[in-house]
């Protein structure tokens, strides 16, 4: 127990501090514009940062990763949170979290290996996109003013360029000094431009326990479990490819089940302290690792430093020019989206390239994260059948032994669905030789359609009145053949479509 706690949390206790409170000072933007996104109060997206960060922090499977509000849980909510007001968004917050503690149970995790490379870039990519979109209402239509571009594109130059200033720009985050920078201009000028305290109210206390006010019937649920089943698989998908990241990055190894259970608590507890759904975040937790962050203790200080900032310079926060925020929010759409993969587009397969612009398609016509996901893992899965299948080959040859004429058909490949046509095709039962000997020594049966289309071949070549042998079946295929087949169990003549 000593033991654990020592590596877990006092292990690099210096480095560990210092880029925990790097990244609170970066969380603090971010939280706030993803609640403006989701339609709520800063504070509800402050809390939930400070909560699931700390929750995390010791439910989790991934040390040093960094959960909190996040763009891809906030999109999901703006229907609900606009349709039903923030006491639903409460209770979907707790069901997401009971949701996921199932899956951890349920070992969902697992799936992920399902996920292929080209659906978690179109993942990345469609959220990016769909980030910069939030940020259109704040700078098209009245509330786009020569003032509001103004701040805009001088964030962003300080957020690029900033981190060119020797020494302080490698240790200072350049969106913070964005934020300060333009928040002063506009506060020393008196620009007349929409603030985060115009937004809503921020948390001036430390966020207490209550339970959502709301009719707990049937009718809540059904209005609220769509939303918490599609967070829930959202924020586990971030938050498992997030783990895969720092995997990488830190050359260890992450429990993924644990922290589906992790990520579960923490949204129970997020959502009793009036916060919104939030998962891993993919940018802040590189931010973390980058820094120097290796253990939990990082991600306890990011939450707890937060929440400290926050309660003490709530005054100042809600003087911060919106369109310093969507600079940020500009700056954190470019920085997710992976260039690499648009630029890498004639170097890599046709499919690979369709399921993920697939992927990205479907998830920003729809703005639903999950749903692309899914069109990109079928996709993914059917052009690697099609793939898979083309691996089959038939060769034959004819012989003559005692006056009578064989064909040897010799079979190498996988035989599944997606293969059995080109198997069938193969055989031709009207030749009119005396005996037929099939090897597939080298072959595999996979399913009960390569078994049936076994059969058929047989059955059809019996019919013909032509002596047919299987041989060189391996023990795998030749037990799906025991349990499902039936050319090896009657002499009869079967119809096409007789079972």
């Amino acid at each position: 127990m000593r033991g654990s706690i020592k590596q877990n949390w006092l292990s690099n206790i210096r480095p560990d501090v210092l880029s925990g409170l790097v990244v609170a000072l970066a969380l603090i933007p971010e939280a706030i514009a993803f609640s403006i996104i989701a339609g709520v109060d800063p504070q509800v997206g402050l809390y939930a940062s400070f909560s699931m960060a700390v929750v995390i922090s010791i439910t989790g499977g991934r040390p040093a990763m960094i959960s909190a509000a996040t763009g891809a849980m906030a999109l999901l909510m703006v229907t609900l949170v606009r349709d039903h007001g923030l006491e639903y968004l409460l209770a979907a917050t707790i069901l997401t979290g009971l949701l996921q503690i199932l899956w951890g149970y349920l070992k969902l995790a697992n799936l992920m290996r399902f996920v292929s490379r080209s659906v978690v870039v179109g993942f990345v990519n469609a959220l990016a996109i769909l980030i910069f979109m939030a940020q259109l209402p704040e700078i098209t239509g009245a509330n786009a003013t020569l003032t509001v571009y103004a701040i805009m594109l001088g964030g962003l130059a300080i957020i690029y360029l900033f981190p060119y200033v020797p020494k302080v720009g490698k240790v200072v985050p350049s969106p913070m000094v964005c934020i300060v920078l333009m928040t002063a201009v506009a506060m020393i000028f008196g620009l007349d431009v929409r603030t985060v305290g115009d937004m809503g109210s921020l948390p001036d206390s430390l966020p207490v326990f209550l339970i959502p006010d709301i009719p707990l019937n049937l009718d809540t649920l059904m209005i609220i479990f769509p939303y918490a089943l599609t967070l829930s698989m959202v924020g586990l998908l971030e938050s498992m490819m997030t783990a895969t990241i720092v995997d990488d990055l830190t050359d260890t190894p992450s429990d993924k089940n644990r922290e589906c259970r992790g990520q579960g608590i923490a949204n129970v507890a997020t959502g009793f302290l009036g916060g919104m759904a939030g998962c891993a975040m993919i940018g802040q937790t590189v931010i973390n690792v980058k820094s120097g962050g290796r253990t939990r203790l990082s991600t306890m200080t990011a939450g707890v430093g937060l929440l400290i900032m926050v309660v003490f310079l709530g005054p100042w926060v809600a003087q911060i020019p919106m369109a310093a925020l969507v600079a940020v929010m500009v700056m954190v759409s470019i920085g997710t989206f992976d260039w690499g993969s648009i630029r890498d587009l004639p170097k890599k397969p046709l499919t690979t390239n369709i399921v993920m612009l697939a992927t990205v398609a479907v998830t920003v016509a729809t703005h639903n994260l999950a749903m692309g996901v899914l069109v990109g893992v079928l996709l993914a899965a059917l052009f690697f059948a099609n793939k898979i299948g083309r691996i089959l080959q038939i060769d034959s040859v004819l012989a003559e032994q005692e006056g009578k004429q064989q064909r040897d058909y010799h079979v190498r490949g996988q035989v599944f669905f997606a293969s059995t046509t080109r198997f069938a095709d193969a055989f031709d039962v009207k030749e009119g030789v005396d005996r037929v000997c099939i090897n597939v020594t080298h072959a595999h049966f996979w399913d009960i359609t390569a078994v049936e289309v076994l059969d058929r071949i047989v059955m059809k070549f019996r019919r013909e009145g032509i002596d047919v042998e299987v041989i060189g079946l391996n023990e795998a295929s030749q037990t799906m053949v025991d349990r499902f087949g039936v050319h090896d169990k009657t002499d009869g003549i079967i119809e096409p479509g007789g079972h």
